[in-house]
């Protein structure tokens, strides 16, 4: 997968996202922006997306899966999740998303 998502990249402007994008795939991209929220926002997300399609989902569940998924891609030997030093951080916790877009685009703008 990395040596596609490599090949893709090297086409010219491309959005790519991933947990390892801009330290594995794409460690000389221009421009990479690290998007981060708490795990109790991304739960909170994700028991709500949940909820609109009428599932039943429990949200301490949701919680201790978002955990355990942060835990393993963040320990894992081969691209473990990390930020790009150079990556600009854009917290979404208290955002919606066109506010993340709009700062996306001044990033971009610059």
């Amino acid at each position: 997968m990395t040596a596609q998502q490599k090949l893709i990249g090297k086409t010219g402007a491309i959005v790519m996202a991933g947990r390892d994008i801009g330290t594995v795939v794409l460690p000389d991209a221009d421009i990479k922006i690290f998007l981060e929220a708490t795990p109790q926002e991304r739960a909170r997300r994700r028991f709500e997306e949940e909820k609109a399609k009428g599932k039943s989902a429990s949200y301490e569940d949701i919680l201790q899966n978002v955990q355990m998924r942060d835990e393993i891609d963040s320990t894992r030997e081969i691209a473990p999740l990390k930020m790009a030093s150079d990556a600009h951080i854009i917290n979404t916790d208290a955002k919606n998303i066109e506010q993340v877009a709009a700062e996306i685009i001044q990033i971009i703008s610059k």
